[in-house]
């Protein structure tokens, strides 16, 4: 092959090589920024005085006095929509029965919009539920609300070729000559008023528990969950992760056990998370009772199982990568075989193996599939220490795929579901990049 040759094609792997780094990089921003965008949403966005009273009334936060003086003049612009609503349940009972018959079930969506923008209604009963209680708390919610109630949903089926097309009648041409068509551009041109938006940093997303299942509240169970898992797998996979590739490495001799060990450790390598999950039913908790139901120790050791292989095949490769001639010195001057490996090789070997470990840590925190019949669960409460033996926990891969996918509102919590995959998207990253400054410190210390 001629110099010219040659020259083109490493131009031409370079470009490739290149353009294939630039694709990763769009792929990458594709996915994270919305994550980021979205997920911040969750701590910085634009609080209404139903949020306020939310965090006062379940959380004993904030200004009383304050509170005070917000309630006090929202109610004043509310008093004028609920006269509105009295003067129109007294028009009602004047109607001809027809007409009372069909106002009464305009008003009824009418009552359950404004219930929805701003909660109870007078004389309505108290709420069982939490998320009756309060009308909307984040400003761009009550937006969607205010057009749930100043426009009417309708379908356009003329067309039976094509698929029927939504579009919108305003509510007001519905209530034309009665005292309630003067309630829509009341509430539309005072909505600042009624509701007081105001910018908001809720740090208590990550420290507070949550509320009527994530209709309020914040995620600390789930990212406590995330790391009694995540480290508790730790705890029983590492050291055995290292114990195992010491004896592939110095101890085990080629033959047939040693071949099938090793087969064995890289098919676990490449079973499907679900089958360690079910495994880890059948075997932790059903055969061993190693706790009556679902518990985070069951769902730790079942992690610890499935990431085993990867510490192994990690610490392995670093002990390998240590050179010969450090073994060779330390027998040559006496010392024994396991000496050597405790004092010599591992501590070479340790920045690999911990980088192993962390990506392996980083790898059981983000796992669904192995704690949803062991260890998950949908909503729960912070569980200490103690707990561990026998409770199980909310953790933030299983309730992200819960709360988008089962939850009964998904669509009103979105800012939860993305602030719960940026917190476990952040911690990921958090793991890998302190694998990174460990290997390096380590490496720095170790070459003097």
């Amino acid at each position: 092959m001629n110099i010219g040759t040659r020259k083109i094609l490493d131009r031409s792997f370079t470009a490739v090589g290149i353009g294939s780094i630039i694709v990763m990089a769009v792929a990458l921003m594709i996915v994270v920024v919305p994550i980021i965008t979205n997920g911040i949403g969750a701590v910085f966005f634009t609080g209404t005085v139903e949020h306020r009273k939310m965090l006062f009334s379940e959380f004993k936060r904030g200004d009383s006095e304050k509170l005070s003086s917000e309630v006090a003049s929202s109610d004043r612009y509310r008093a004028k929509v609920y006269g509105m609503l009295t003067d129109f349940e007294a028009e009602l009972e004047t109607m001809a029965p027809e007409k009372k018959v069909e106002y009464k079930a305009k008003y009824a969506e009418v009552r359950a919009a404004l219930q929805a923008l701003f909660g109870p209604l007078p004389g309505d009963p108290e709420p069982m539920l939490t998320r009756f209680k309060y009308g909307q708390t984040r400003w761009e919610k009550a937006e969607e609300k205010l057009h749930d109630l100043l426009y009417e949903t309708k379908w356009d089926n003329s067309n039976p070729d094509v698929m029927a097309k939504e579009y919108f009648v305003s509510r007001a041409i519905g209530f034309q000559g009665t005292s309630l068509v003067k309630l829509f551009p009341y509430v539309k041109d005072n909505m600042e008023k009624l509701l007081l938006p105001e910018f908001t940093f809720y740090w208590g997303f990550i420290t507070d528990s949550s509320v009527d299942s994530h209709f309020f509240g914040g995620i600390w169970p789930e990212i406590q969950g995330t790391f009694f898992l995540a480290v508790g797998a730790m705890l029983f996979a590492f050291p055995l992760g290292v114990v195992a590739a010491v004896y592939f490495t110095e101890y085990a001799r080629p033959g047939f056990l040693n071949s099938m060990l090793r087969s064995a450790n890289s098919t676990l390598a490449g079973v499907p998370s679900i089958v360690f999950g079910m495994f880890g039913l059948a075997f932790f908790i059903n055969t061993l009772k190693v706790s009556e139901s679902k518990s985070v120790i069951a769902g730790a050791l079942t992690l610890a199982i499935m990431i085993l292989p990867t510490i192994i095949r990690a610490a392995e490769e670093a002990i390998l990568a240590v050179p010969k001639t450090y073994r060779e010195a330390s027998l040559s001057l006496g010392s024994s075989k396991w000496n050597t490996i405790a004092t010599v090789i591992l501590p070479a070997a340790l920045p690999g193996i911990i980088t192993g470990g962390i990506i392996s840590l980083g790898r059981a925190a983000g796992e669904t599939a192995p704690i949803i019949f062991t260890a998950a669960v949908s909503v729960g409460s912070a569980i200490g220490l103690a707990d561990v033996l026998t409770s199980p926990t909310p953790a933030l891969s299983w309730n992200i795929y819960n709360l988008a996918s089962e939850h009964e509102a998904a669509a009103q919590i979105r800012h939860v579901q993305y602030g719960m995959v940026l917190a476990l998207v952040s911690i990921v990253l958090m793991l890998n990049l302190s694998a990174i400054v460990l290997r390096a410190r380590i490496s720095k210390k170790l070459k003097g």
